[in-house]
């Protein structure tokens, strides 16, 4: 099968076109024919080696952390999915290729209405936004949230979800950015690139830091008592957070199916709609991964693999 490789760190010139064998499922494993996958900031923190001694790699390694396909085979305990079955799933590695196996834990049925390439991209954005808003910040009718990076591609899923919850929403973007943050339902936009988002909100329950560094230290101001700040990016001040009364914390995002499941049944529903912002061939994920790095890319960028 074709696949993207990488045997050293480095920037995107490490990625190569390699052909390697098909993997077969294991007990309690799916194998997916992948159609799309996408790029995720973290595919190039693993590539860079910056996270090299928390996660080491054992190299060739394959990049990619989503699937949106067909399954192809199952292995033995499988009784949720099918042969035949078009899934989405989360895996650490593996999906910059024509195959890959997933435990059956985290690839579910994709949503009725959308495409493969649609699915793909909703995979990482569904399984944060549901454990940030639910699992996290057991987010309730009512509460006031603040969203930074409302038009990314995390950020537009988390927006729509928090609204679907019931939520006030406060979004950070910038650009065009700011139109697609108030089309996607958050009550208020904030332009962060000309606008003090300390000076014009206050006392929410809910800070979502999808930003890190200055943005997230001046984000502890704006939570009322009692209230939450979660990060995707990094662990956030215990100081500040005990200084300012807030419980804060550092979340990393473990796909499952009841995760996927329950975005999905939102997207059916119309309530989650997702943004693609381009889409490149497997040969082409190195200029993938350089579109994602370079910034401003509104929505999810795709790597096409199979039909």
């Amino acid at each position: 099968m074709k696949t993207i490789q990488f045997e050293t760190y480095g920037d995107s010139s490490v990625l190569q076109l390699k052909q390697a064998e098909k993997p077969q499922p294991g007990e309690g494993e799916i194998l997916i024919k992948i159609a799309a996958t996408t790029v995720n900031p973290f595919d190039m923190k693993v590539r860079s080696g910056s996270m090299q001694k928390v996660i080491p790699l054992n190299f060739p390694w394959t990049p990619g952390s989503d699937a949106a396909g067909t399954v192809g085979a199952v292995g033995s305990g499988v009784s949720r999915l099918k042969v035949g079955d078009k899934v989405f799933a989360g895996s650490f590695g593996g999906t910059y290729a024509e195959y890959v196996a997933v435990k059956e834990e985290n690839a579910a049925s994709i949503p009725n209405n959308v495409t493969l390439n649609e699915a793909a991209a909703l995979e990482v954005p569904l399984v944060t936004s549901y454990s940030f808003l639910v699992e996290g910040a057991d987010l309730k009718q009512g509460q006031r949230v603040l969203i930074h990076g409302a038009a990314g591609a995390v950020g537009g899923v988390m927006v729509q979800l928090a609204k679907a919850l019931g939520a006030y929403v406060i979004g950070t973007a910038s650009g065009k950015g700011l139109e697609l943050a108030k089309s996607l339902g958050a009550d208020e936009v904030i332009d962060y690139k000309n606008q003090d988002f300390t000076q014009l909100v206050k006392d929410v329950d809910l800070v979502i830091d999808l930003a890190g560094g200055e943005t997230q230290a001046k984000s502890f101001a704006v939570v009322k008592k009692g209230g939450k700040l979660l990060s995707a990016v990094m662990p956030p001040s215990q100081e500040l957070a005990q200084q300012y009364g807030i419980s804060a914390q550092f979340i990393s995002s473990a796909p499952s199916h009841k995760k996927l499941e329950f975005g999905a049944k939102l997207v059916e529903e119309g309530k989650i709609k997702t943004q693609v912002a381009k889409t490149f061939k497997l040969e082409d994920a190195a200029k993938a991964q350089d579109t994602v790095t370079a910034g401003g890319v509104n929505g999810k960028v795709v790597i096409e693999v199979g039909s």
